[in-house]
C-alpha cells in the first residue's frame, strides 16, 4: 500500500517493487486486493483480531482509490471485497460505495446489452463470471431490483457461451468472443475456471431452486479432473499443484502460483457443498 491509496503489484526476485508498477494499469490488481482483505474481514471468528483491524485500515485509507475505479472488473473485485467488509463492520458508507460502483455495472449493460447479448461490454473476454457476481453481491447489499435483474440475465447468457450440455469450454486468453463474431476455444485458464465455479457458488446460494448452477458447479469443477476436450487432468495429484491452461492439442505443463491458487479455491467451494 502506497501514499496514493494503491497497491503495488510487482515485485522481483529480490523481492524490490519494479518500475513495471508505474507502467501497467493495477486496477484490477488493486481490485483483487480488496477482494482479499474483504473477504478476511469476513472470516473474523477465524481470524486474529489484529489483522482484521489491518485489513480495515487498509480498506478504509483505499476508499478514494476505489472510489474513482471504472475498470468494469476492477469495479466487481472491489464490490466482493466491500460487500464481504460489510459483514463484519456494516458500514453505510460501504454500502454506498458497493452502489455507486454497481451502478456504474449497470450502465455499462444497459448500453451495451440487446435481445441476444445480454452483457456489460461488447467481448466477453476474462474474470467474466466476476461482473455478474458482483452485480449480485449489490443486489444482497442495496436490494435494489435491477440489480437481480441484471445479475441473473447476465451470467445466464454467460453460462449459454462456455456450457454444453457436460462440458464447461470458458472464453480462452487465444481470443476473446467479440458480438457478433466466431469465438476461440482453446487457450482456457483455470483462474477462469475457478472464478466461474465461486459464480456459480453464489448464484446457487441466492435461487436455491435454480438445481441447474449447481450442476453446472459439478462440471465446471471436473474440468480440473480431465472432463475436458482432450480428457486430461489440470490438476496434478502427485505434485498438488495445477497446470496453467488447456490448449487445443496439449496441456500447458507450467504449474504456476495463480493455477494451483485458482485449483484450491475451486476445491473449497467443492469441499463445502459436500
Amino acid at each position: 500500500m502506497q501514499t496514493n491509496e494503491k497497491f503495488l503489484n510487482y515485485v522481483n526476485k529480490d523481492k524490490e517493487f519494479t518500475q513495471q508498477n508505474n507502467e501497467t494499469n493495477l486496477e484490477d490488481a488493486n481490485g483483487r486486493a480488496i477482494w482479499a482483505l474483504g473477504y478476511l474481514i469476513s472470516k473474523k471468528n477465524l481470524i486474529p483480531l489484529e489483522m482484521i483491524e489491518t485489513a480495515k485500515d487498509l480498506i478504509d485509507f483505499s476508499i478514494e482509490n476505489i472510489r474513482n475505479m471504472f475498470s468494469s472488473r476492477a469495479m466487481a473485485f472491489n464490490i466482493k471485497g466491500l460487500y464481504y467488509y460489510n459483514q463484519k463492520y456494516n458500514s453505510t458508507l460501504i454500502t454506498t460505495l458497493i452502489e455507486t460502483l454497481a451502478d456504474r455495472l449497470v450502465a455499462m449493460y444497459n448500453y451495451e446489452s440487446s435481445n441476444n447479448w445480454n452483457w456489460f461490454e461488447s467481448y466477453l473476454t476474462y474474470a467474466n463470471s466476476v461482473l455478474s457476481e458482483a452485480i449480485l453481491f449489490a443486489w444482497l447489499a442495496v436490494k435494489k431490483p435491477c440489480y437481480l435483474d441484471i445479475a441473473k440475465k447476465s451470467f445466464d447468457f454467460l453460462l449459454s457461451q462456455t456450457f454444453n450440455k457436460n462440458e464447461i469450454k470458458v472464453i480462452p486468453n487465444k481470443g476473446w468472443l467479440l458480438k457478433g463474431k466466431e469465438r476461440e476455444y482453446y487457450g482456457e485458464q483455470p483462474i477462469d475456471v475457478s472464478y466461474t465455479i465461486m459464480a456459480l457458488d453464489t448464484f446457487y446460494s441466492v435461487f436455491k431452486d435454480e438445481e441447474e448452477y449447481l450442476n453446472k458447479l459439478k462440471i465446471a469443477f471436473n474440468w480440473f479432473l480431465g472432463k475436458n476436450h482432450l480428457k486430461q487432468i489440470i490438476y496434478n495429484p502427485c505434485t498438488g499443484g495445477c497446470y496453467d491452461g488447456l490448449e487445443e492439442h496439449q496441456v500447458n505443463l507450467n504449474q504456476g502460483a495463480e493455477s494451483t491458487v485458482s485449483y484450491l479455491m475451486a476445491r473449497l467451494v467443492i469441499k463445502k457443498l459436500s
